[in-house]
């Protein structure tokens, strides 16, 4: 296979009658420049320059080859460019996956916005509470809570400070006893959310002293964490939810928070890849703009100034 640095010292010295002149202006020994310019005329098999002590001239195979490596040359000077300048651009396709809950509520609104702000680009969204696998998955990018698993994915942080927090609707309250204590929470009915075949029934929380789990117990289950949300807006019990999920509901009056003073469970937001060279200009731009719209609803958290250091 010819090599593109030989076909340059070849046109290099085409151009200017010299063999030890283009490998000066490409910065090699002359002992280099001569070998580069014997592969090349052994892998097209013709001599293409004739040389003395004194002179270079190209031989009539060398001035029918010029032209080709010339335009092979800018061909790929052209492609190089056309590459750059694509990377320069926000477009192209962004294929990403999303839990179903951030993705609906939050992601859908703030995705419009980038979309009309770089209206070259395509989007692909997956939405589901699945862990996307990004090796095999036809997505670039995942945005997923809690902390990643697997090792080899690259990791970077959206809104590393969320957490979960306990809510429900003023309705399920007015019918309800509120509850003040942890241990009241078995008297209530609580919306559970499913992964698989695993239930997670089991809410962890620190009181200020102390790390304290308990298992709850409820009447409704679901796979998809946006139903678990919706339900406890009507009324139908108690969530326990990522703080980024509900905080729209909580400032709108239409979930509260219940007992702010626990400091529920960690859900840090991450953005994962399986490369770094998958975060290409889009993928940093949509980065960014994630940051900060979550830092934003970070800064409603109840007690955000414990969290935040």
């Amino acid at each position: 296979m010819l090599r593109f640095d030989d076909l340059q010292l070849f046109v290099r010295a085409a151009d200017l009658g010299s063999l030890s002149a283009a490998a000066r202006g490409m910065d090699m020994s002359a002992a280099v420049a001569s070998a580069a310019l014997k592969r090349i005329e052994q892998h097209l098999g013709a001599r293409l320059l004739a040389r003395s002590t004194r002179s270079l001239r190209l031989t009539a195979e060398g001035e029918g080859f010029l032209e080709y490596a010339r335009a092979a040359l800018s061909n790929l000077d052209e492609g190089r460019r056309l590459l750059a300048s694509s990377q320069d651009q926000v477009s192209g396709v962004l294929q990403l996956s999303a839990p179903s809950d951030f993705g609906r509520n939050l992601l859908l609104p703030w995705l419009d916005e980038f979309q009309r702000e770089h209206p070259k680009l395509t989007v692909r969204l997956l939405l589901g509470d699945r862990i996307a696998d990004l090796f095999r998955h036809p997505v670039d990018i995942a945005l997923r809570y809690g902390e990643p698993e697997d090792s080899s994915l690259v990791a970077l942080p959206i809104a590393p400070h969320n957490r979960r927090v306990l809510c429900a609707a003023p309705s399920y309250l007015a019918r309800h006893d509120e509850p003040r204590q942890l241990e009241q929470l078995a008297q209530h009915n609580c919306l559970l959310f499913m992964l698989g075949s695993r239930v997670h029934d089991h809410w962890s929380f620190h009181d200020g002293k102390r790390e304290v789990g308990l298992t709850v117990s409820g009447d409704r289950f679901s796979d998809d964490a946006d139903v678990v949300r919706l339900w406890a807006v009507a009324g139908a019990g108690i969530a326990y939810k990522s703080w980024l999920d509900v905080a729209a509901d909580v400032l709108a009056g239409r979930l509260k928070v219940l007992m702010p003073e626990l400091l529920c469970e960690r859900a840090p937001l991450n953005l994962l890849c399986a490369h770094r060279a998958q975060l290409s200009k889009p993928v940093n731009l949509l980065r960014e703009m994630l940051a900060s719209r979550c830092a934003r609803l970070s800064s409603h958290f109840p007690g955000f100034s414990r969290i935040a250091h």
